[in-house]
């Protein structure tokens, strides 16, 4: 088990959340960071903090990933800073209740930023990585990735995005010097579950879901399931996705569909 060298690191959604407990720990562990974030006052706040309290290097990206524009403004940070060893994709937005409630503009929103403006930072910090040898990619998506339940299905669907993206570039990565990681938390205690009326038995704070994610990074785990105990069920699951997908080859309709 090695922990995670050290050097600069992008969080996005860092004011609040996973993101803020990302910040904090990779502060606490001696990363410089860039903090990307909307919301001014947070952000402000947050970096002055951590530098007082670690002496860390911490500047600020003001950035709603929902516009292209600020996308892009992120993407060159990460293109540009020779330091950055580390790139979280952390920031999301959440959309609960039956998808037919929603308005095109909610949906198209959470499009935006739980799927266009993560592809656009991991390419960024990919291309960027593997041209200095190294580096590490964290993408965060849910347990909800694997399985959509009534009221998530929007949600649900971009964080299965980011589940089989993030799991095809590991498999494109995989002789490389670049770690890249798929983060799968359930119920975690963020704004997101503020109004929910979700069991809070089954909630994990923020800053235990990092701190276990974090070890998992360290033992070169690639998905970290911070909540699950017995990790032979990820096993299970890939071993059928895998066999599901070798049956489909056969090139003719199965049995059930001739005659």
């Amino acid at each position: 088990m090695t922990e995670q060298t050290t050097g600069t690191a992008v969080v996005t959604g860092a004011s609040s959340g996973i993101g803020l407990q990302y910040a904090e720990q990779l502060a606490k562990r001696g990363f410089d960071l860039f903090l990307v974030a909307r919301r001014t006052d947070r952000l402000s706040e947050l970096a002055t903090r951590l530098q007082a309290r670690y002496g860390n290097k911490v500047t600020k990206v003001v950035a709603d990933l929902s516009k292209a524009g600020d996308v892009q403004r992120v993407v060159e940070v990460i293109r540009t800073e020779p330091a950055i060893t580390m790139v979280v994709n952390n920031a999301g937005i959440m959309l609960m209740g039956p998808a037919t409630d929603a308005t095109l503009d909610q949906i198209d929103t959470l499009l935006r930023v739980n799927i266009d403006a993560l592809v656009h930072i991991s390419l960024a910090a990919l291309i960027r990585f593997k041209a200095k040898g190294g580096g590490t990619l964290v993408n965060i998506g849910s347990v909800l990735g694997f399985a959509g339940y009534p009221g998530t299905s929007a949600y649900s669907a971009t964080k299965a995005f980011v589940l089989s993206f993030t799991r095809g570039l590991q498999t494109e990565h995989a002789d490389s010097t670049v770690k890249i990681q798929l983060v799968a938390p359930a119920g975690t205690a963020t704004e997101g579950w503020d109004s929910s009326n979700v069991d809070s038995s089954i909630i994990m704070s923020a800053e235990d879901c990092v701190a276990a994610s974090l070890k998992s990074l360290d033992m070169g785990e690639e998905v970290a399931l911070p909540s699950v105990e017995n990790l032979a069920l990820l096993a299970s699951y890939i071993k059928a996705s895998t066999t599901l997908m070798g049956s489909a080859q056969t090139g003719t309709p199965a049995s059930r569909y001739r005659g």
